[in-house]
This record gives C-alpha cells, structure tokens and sequence, in this order.
C-alpha cells in the first residue's frame, strides 16, 4: 500500500485500504496454511477472508464504483475490477469444505493480492483526482 499520494486521507479511501490490510493479512495467512498443510485452519481462514471480502467488495462497487462509472473516464478500469471481484468470490465462495481444490484457492488469493495492488496503487490515487467534491459528499454520508 502506499503512502505518497494522500489519498487515505478521503475517509472512504482510508477505511477501503485499512480493510485491504486486514483482507490481505487473511489471505497471506490462509496461503501460509495451505503450504504447511493446516487443512482445518485454511478452512476457517477461508471463511474468514469471505467475511472480509464479501461486504468490502459491495461497499466498493455500489459506493466508490458507482461514482467512478456516472464520471466516465474509468469506467473500462471499474468495469476490470468488477469483473475480478466476480471472479474471486465465484472461486473462493465455490470451494467445497469437504474436498478443497486448495490450488484453485491459491490462485484465486493470488488474483485477490494482484487486485488489492491495482486498487490501492492505480484507482484510488485516481479516483481522488477525477471525482468532483459533491461525488465525494454522496459516498461518505
């Protein structure tokens, strides 16, 4: 995460990248199970990282997203991440609890930290510069 361009300082952009923090730390943990073969605990990590995940990912697309696609000019980008959010959640919230595909999880954990990283060092920055102040007001109330 960075720190250079002051774009936590948006609350909304602060608490987003705080839970990418949280979310992150989960998935590091969860990857660290899986390789040590803590099957027991990558399933509770799992779970936990879905907690994480699903609510940030809605509070992203119907707040932040939302804003950033009526403003236009990063609607193909908004439109990418979406479309990745759909795609991590499809395969983690697919996983059978019996019988994991636990390198399916790793992938998908590997997309989600690759994500995380466009977010945190390409979108937020820009969307602090494209949307107006009133855009701002509507996803902090």
């Amino acid at each position: 995460m960075c720190n250079y361009c002051g774009c936590r300082d948006f609350p909304l952009i602060g608490r987003l990248s705080e839970e990418h923090a949280e979310i992150g730390e989960v998935a590091r943990t969860l990857r660290r199970a899986v390789d040590q073969a803590a099957y027991d605990e990558a399933r509770e990590l799992l779970d936990e990282l879905l907690a994480l995940l699903l609510p940030h990912t809605a509070e992203e697309e119907r707040g932040l997203f939302a804003e950033l696609r009526e403003e236009g000019s990063l609607e193909e980008e908004v439109d990418r991440l979406c479309g990745e959010h759909a795609e991590i959640h499809g395969v983690l919230a697919a996983v059978d609890r019996e019988n994991p595909d636990w390198n399916r999880v790793l992938g998908a954990v590997s997309r989600l930290h690759l994500h995380i990283d466009k977010e945190e060092h390409g979108l937020f920055p820009a969307a602090v510069i494209v949307l107006p102040i009133p855009a701002w007001e509507r996803i902090t109330a």
